[in-house]
């Protein structure tokens, strides 16, 4: 195997895992989203009790 090739393979194997770890961050960040606004609604529901 030439050089060439072995930069080539290396630089693909590279991409896949840069790719599966972006992905997997982006459903991380996705939930967090999720579940902070599910902490400000339940933030608002409280507020609006207590004004009442």
């Amino acid at each position: 195997m030439s050089m060439l090739e072995k930069t080539v393979k290396a630089f693909l194997a590279f991409g896949l895992i840069a790719s599966s770890l972006t992905l997997g961050a982006c459903n991380t960040v996705e939930g967090f989203g999720q579940d902070m606004e599910q902490a400000g609604d339940a933030i608002s529901r409280e507020a609006e009790e207590a004004k009442h």
